[in-house]
This record gives C-alpha cells, structure tokens and sequence, in this order.
C-alpha cells in the first residue's frame, strides 16, 4: 500500500542546478517525486566561494538529507584569518568559527554531493532554460530555449538572484532587488603569499581586498575584491567591461593589490555582481514556489546557502505532509520560511559596510569591535551571536522516507 506522504504521482521542475535545486531534488526524491532540473550552464558549475552552516537547524537538516558526513569529508578546513595593514601587518586575528561557522564547504563541492546523490533519480538537463509558464488547472505548461514544451505539477525557481522564473512569473526583477551600495567580485589567481587554508584582508576607505587560499593548493588563491558605489550600469555578459570596471576602482589601491590586478586581467573565473537582496511580495503564486536566492537571497552575508537548504527540506517536507496537494504545501513552505529568510536577509546588510568601510575613522572602529569580539572572553557570546539567525526557525517534525 502506498505511504499517504509518497510522491510518486508528484512532477516538479526546478529551475537551477546552483545549491537550492539540488537541495530540493534530493529532498523530494526521498518522497519518490518524478524531478527534472534544468540548468542553463552546459555542466555543473564547480568551484565558488566558501559556504558555511551554524547551530542545530543545519545540522539536524544535513543529517536528514543524508549528506553531514559528506560535508565534513570535504570541509575546507580554513583556519584564522587576518585583518592587515598596507604592510601586511596583522590588525586583527579573526578567528576560524568566526568566518567559517560549524564547518564550511565550497558552494561547488556541495553541489556536485547532492548532484551525485541524485542524478540516478532525478533528471538533470543542462544547457537549457525555462522560456515561459503558463499556470493552468491541470499544471504547469513550461517552454524551453531548446527542449520541446512539457507540463509539470509544479514549477520552482531556484535559479538565483538574477531567477528568470521570478521574472517571468512574478514580475520585473526591478520590482524585487534592493542595491545595497556595494558590489563584490572574486576569481581565481597564482598563490604568490604561500597561503596555506588561511586568508588576509586590506581596507581602505570605501574598497576591500582579500586573498585566501581554502583548499590548501599551493599554487592557487582566492581573490575577494569589494567596494562601496553607486549603482552601475554594465552588462552582466560582458567580463571585458567588468575587469575595466574593477581595475578603475582599485587603481592605487596598497598592499598586494597591484598583484591582485594582475591576476583579475588574467583570470576566466571572474564573478561580480551587486550586493544586494531579493524581497518579494510572496514566494508562491499559483503552482509556482521560489527558493533560496531567487526568492529570498542577499549576495553575501545572509547565510544564503543554509537558507536555502533549510527552505528546500521544508518545501519537500510540506508536499509530503499534505500529499502532494501543492495549496496546502506551498502555503505552509511561505509561511514556515518566510520570517526566518528575512530575519538572516536582515545581517547581509552589513556584509558591504563590514569589508569595505566607508572612511578610516569606520575602518579603526571596525578593527576595534572585532578584535574584542575575537577575544577569548567574549568567544562564546559572538558565536551565539552568528548562530541566533540561522537556528531562528522551529523545524516541523517531517515524515520518514
């Protein structure tokens, strides 16, 4: 006899192959629904930054889904990290937990251990995007770039800051990105400092740079370059166009960053984007859901990773629950998730004001609050205080596969 929270009679597509779809895919897959994820990129996307997971919430999540061990197998293990002078002087001493939560993993080798845990039950199209949906009472009519149109119980967009589901069925992204004054770009560059799981971070009024090396290669690092503006106009497809941006911005700029230039004019791994965040009216509409980023992201300091990880069990959790009927489901998932993304969009604020100071006289209050915060005294306050937004969430007990 088949379990009332079985979902076999489910099909879902998910827009995005990124973290939250795959999330998703595994956790609906455990429930027995038919899923597709299509994903623009011809291939999964490998690499990206550091992604890590705080307090109980995360962790009682990632041991449901079965993947605890794997993270920690392929943890980063990133140890203290530096606040310098021009010189290279430290400044301040950040401390691991500080940066790197409970434990850290990088955004791409998440993906590819939820895409290995379900690429033999779940359909994976790569190279492809959603065109258009049409919400019908028998299902979601979906159109693709390339693929022939199909119909589906449910759509979600997981597709990112820049979702094009949201756009196509909850408006204009205008409507839904809120600039944060600030824009962050990272890429791939030779190892020069000899940095061994350990990073450094130079500021000056209004720009950031940071070197870091989390996988222990000694040949490569991590550039992180952040800086405070207005809002740019600039194609997102154009690279050429986005160096000339951040050359212009960081010419002058002490400490490695004539190094780190060079490096960005050579590199063809760059990401730059705006920070900023996504506020929607709501996350549902019709048989459409978003999650993670596209419907709740901040570019950095949101904890959008375990976010989105928490909102795909929860979804996944409220179909089984209800059966499938996605009014009840997709109801619960707004209501259940709704407060808790908001309350971690709410720290991402300062994700931009944190790297790059506005004036010197910020920069030395920065430097002060932060050395005190590492301190021994106060370690275990400012954990509690890392932790209150990610585990400000009282998960629901879900049915067992």
């Amino acid at each position: 006899m088949t379990q009332p929270h079985h979902l076999g009679h489910l099909s879902v597509l998910i827009s995005g192959a990124g973290v939250a779809g795959p999330a998703l895919a595994l956790n609906l897959a455990r429930y027995g629904a038919r899923v597709t994820v299509v994903e623009k990129a011809p291939a999964l996307r490998a690499g990206g930054f550091a992604v890590d997971f705080r307090g109980h919430v995360h962790r009682t999540v990632l041991t449901a889904m079965g993947i605890w061990d794997d993270v920690h197998a392929h943890q980063t293990r990133m140890g203290r990290q530096s606040v310098v002078a021009a010189d290279g002087t430290p400044r301040v001493e950040l401390p691991a937990q500080m940066m790197s939560g409970d434990v850290e993993i990088l955004r791409g080798d998440l993906a590819r251990i939820m895409y290995e845990r379900t690429k033999d039950s779940v359909e994976y199209v790569f190279g492809d995007s959603v065109t258009a949906l049409t919400d019908t009472p028998r299902g979601v009519e979906a159109a693709f770039e390339r693929g022939a149109p199909r119909r589906f119980d449910l759509v979600v967009g997981a597709d990112g800051l820049h979702s094009r589901t949201r756009r196509l069925v909850f408006g204009d992204e205008s409507r839904h990105l809120r600039f944060l004054d600030h824009y962050v770009a990272g890429f791939t560059l030779p190892n020069h400092l000899g940095l061994n799981r350990t990073g450094r971070l130079y500021s000056e009024p209004g720009r950031c740079v940071g070197l870091n090396n989390y996988d222990g290669d000694p040949e490569r690092a991590g550039a992180l370059l952040v800086f405070r503006s207005e809002r740019l106009g600039y194609d997102r497809r154009d690279v050429a166009a986005q160096k000339r941006i951040l050359a212009e911005r960081f010419a002058g700029m002490g400490w490695e960053t004539p190094a780190v230039l060079k490096g960005l004019a050579e590199a063809d791994d760059l990401y730059f984007d705006a920070i900023a965040q996504i506020h929607v009216d709501r996350l549902v509409r019709g048989r459409v859901a978003l999650l993670g980023d596209a419907g709740y992201g901040a570019t950095m300091g949101g904890m959008g990773t375990g976010v989105a990880i928490v909102g795909a069990y929860v979804l996944a959790g409220e179909l089984a629950v209800a059966g499938g009927d996605h009014r009840a489901a997709l109801a619960a998932y707004e209501s259940r998730i709704r407060d808790f993304a908001k309350g971690c969009q709410k720290i991402s604020g300062n994700a931009g004001p944190f790297f790059a100071p506005a004036t010197e006289r910020r920069i030395r209050s920065r430097d002060r609050m932060y050395r005190l915060l590492g301190s021994r005294l106060l370690a275990g306050f400012f954990k509690r205080l890392t932790e209150r937004a990610a585990t400000a969430i009282e998960l629901r007990e879900y049915p067992a596969p």
